[in-house]
This record gives C-alpha cells, structure tokens and sequence, in this order.
C-alpha cells in the first residue's frame, strides 16, 4: 500500500535571478513498511525533498500526497496538525527540550495531542524501553550521550503512533558504536512494527541497512534500486 506520493515535485530557489532546482522533477511512491534511504553528495536536494515531504517546506509545483491528502494544499495550521498526528521526525541535531526529562520530551507531543495521561505514561514507558532507555527515564538531556538522546529521539517520533518517520542523517554526529546500536533499534522497529523509515544520509551504515537506495543528484532521482 502506498503512503506517499510525490508527483512532479519542483522545488526552485531565486527563481528571479539565478535559479536553484533543489528538487527537479521528482516523481517517487513510498509503500508502508519500507526502511528507505534517500542518498547523494551535499546540495543534491535530499535535505529539501524530506522537509517538503514533511510539510516543514513548499513545492515550487508538484503534489505530495499522504494517505490520499495533498499537504502542499494544506493551509499552515491544517500542515502542523497533520505533521502531528501523521509524520515522526528525527533530526540530525536530536531537538530535545533541554529542560525536559526523557520521559517528558518522549510525552509532550502526545499531550499536545490532547492523549489521556495513563495513555501518555503507558506509551512513553513502552517506547523508552523499546529503545534501551528504560532507566532513563528521568534524565534530562545534558546527562545523556549523544547516542542516547537520538534514541531518545527515535521514540519522541514514534510517540504519535505516526504513518511513517522521516529521519534527517540521524547518524552524523554519533560514533560508530552510537549508530550500529541506533540503527539495530530502529531495523528492529521497522521488522517487527511494520514502521516506515525514509532516511537523507551520506552514512554507508544507514545504506547498508536499508532495503530500498534513492540516489538523488542535482535534484533529481537517478537511480532507485531495491535490494
């Protein structure tokens, strides 16, 4: 079943002066359950392609539909409640709360939900686990490695029981042992739940692991290769 349709994407920087095709032409469906890595060097527009599949940014042109529903049409507050409820995110950076526990970044999208606190606890807990943090639930992220707080990350972006997680090289500032450990958990998820990964990365760890390689090179897909 296909959860993501992009059709004809364009997305084009100082169309006035001197024209950037970030996305050009891309044209690419994403089936449920895939671990998909999204590749090619820096400025090939993989970074662009995720924000707009994401509805963090708009299409010059072109449609991505997600479950039958266009978000490049979505008005901005219709695009923030759905980004919510339907797409996980993990970044590069972790964007953790500083001054939240584990426990509360991991909960506070499923408050903003508006979810039942016995549900909230319940879930955090479980994707805590899931992720080897179990007992730290209660520390902040200053107290974590870099490592841990991108696990923590992973379960922030599965709180919402979400349709698929767009992750943003995950792995650039973990070490080695860092992402074997990340990537295991998040291989393991993908298994076992049925979660949709899509990766933009230059870690030949995150490709290895994928089952499905997008190269994209000056903004357009030339090649997809499942393995």
């Amino acid at each position: 079943m296909n959860i993501i349709e992009i059709k004809d994407l364009f997305k084009v920087y100082d169309e006035k002066s001197l024209p950037v095709h970030a996305v050009n032409g891309v044209n690419l469906t994403i089936q449920a359950g895939e671990f998909t890595a999204i590749v090619g060097p820096s400025g090939s527009g993989k970074t662009t392609l995720l924000n707009i599949v994401g509805g963090l940014d708009d299409p010059t042109s072109g449609d991505v539909i997600i479950d039958g529903v266009k978000i490049n049409e979505l008005t901005t507050r219709q695009k923030t409640d759905f980004r919510m409820r339907n797409i996980g995110f993990v970044f590069q950076a972790y964007n953790l709360i500083p001054v939240f526990t584990s426990e509360e970044n991991v909960e506070f999208i499923m408050h903003l939900q508006g979810k039942p606190k016995k549900e909230r606890e319940s879930r955090t807990s479980e994707l805590l686990n899931a992720v080897g943090l179990g007992d730290r639930m209660n520390s902040r992220p200053n107290k974590l490695s870099g490592g841990q707080q991108q696990r923590v990350a992973v379960a922030r972006a599965l709180a919402s029981k979400p349709k698929f997680i767009l992750a943003d090289e995950p792995t650039a500032n973990l070490d080695s042992k860092s992402t074997d450990n990340l990537l295991d958990i998040m291989e393991k998820l993908n298994k076992e739940e049925n979660i949709t990964f899509i990766f933009s990365t230059h870690d030949q760890r995150v490709v290895n692991k994928a089952k499905r390689v997008i190269t994209i090179q000056d903004g357009a897909v030339v090649s997809d290769i499942t393995k």
